[in-house]
C-alpha cells in the first residue's frame, strides 16, 4: 500500500497542471450534477392510492356493503393497472382504495377511477367521492396537539392561528 501511495503521489506532482485540469472539470460536472438534481425535502415513496368514500347515513353495514360497496368494487375492478383493490363497510359508510403500480400517475389513475364510478348503480341520492391525493408526509398535518394550559398572550399554535 505505501508503494502505491508513493506512486500516485509521484505522478500528481510530475503532472501537476493534468491534475488541475481534472480538478477543474470535476467541480464543474459536480455543480452541473448538483444544480440539475431533482431533490425533495420529503420523498414520497408510496404507489398511488385513490380512496373511494361513500356516504350512506342510517344503514347497516350489511346494507352498505351490498347496495353500495359492492357494486363500486365490481366497476372498479377493470381500472388499468392496479394492484390491489380494498374495501371497508362499516355503518352508513363505504370505503373502497385502490392501490396502482409504481410508476402509474395520480392524475391518470384519478382519470380512470372518475371514468369508472360515473356507470356505478347506487341507491337514489347517494354519490361516491374520490379522496383529494394525499401522501404519508401530508398525514403528520391532519392531526394538532392542544394542551388545556394557556399559552402567552400574541403566541400562534400550530395551525397558525391567533391565540
Amino acid at each position: 500500500m505505501n508503494k502505491t501511495l508513493k506512486s500516485i503521489l509521484a505522478f500528481s506532482l510530475k503532472n501537476k497542471y493534468f491534475i488541475y485540469f481534472a480538478t477543474i472539470i470535476m467541480v464543474i460536472y459536480g455543480i452541473i450534477t448538483f444544480v440539475n438534481m431533482p431533490i425533495e425535502a420529503f420523498p414520497d415513496v408510496t404507489n398511488t392510492e385513490i380512496t373511494v368514500i361513500t356516504q350512506w347515513p342510517g344503514r347497516s353495514a350489511e346494507e352498505v356493503e351490498k347496495f353500495v360497496t359492492i357494486p363500486l368494487e365490481i366497476a372498479l375492478n377493470p381500472v388499468n393497472r392496479k394492484t390491489s383493490l380494498r374495501s371497508t363497510s362499516i355503518f352508513g359508510l363505504s370505503v373502497v382504495k385502490l392501490i396502482f403500480e409504481d410508476d402509474v400517475q395520480d392524475t391518470y389513475a384519478r382519470t380512470q377511477v372518475n371514468t369508472m364510478i360515473q356507470s356505478v348503480e347506487l341507491p337514489d341520492n347517494i354519490q361516491p367521492q374520490v379522496q383529494p391525493p394525499t401522501g404519508p408526509t401530508g398525514e403528520i398535518f391532519r392531526y394538532t396537539l392542544r394542551s388545556s394550559f394557556p399559552r402567552p398572550q400574541g403566541t400562534k399554535d400550530i395551525t397558525g392561528l391567533d391565540s
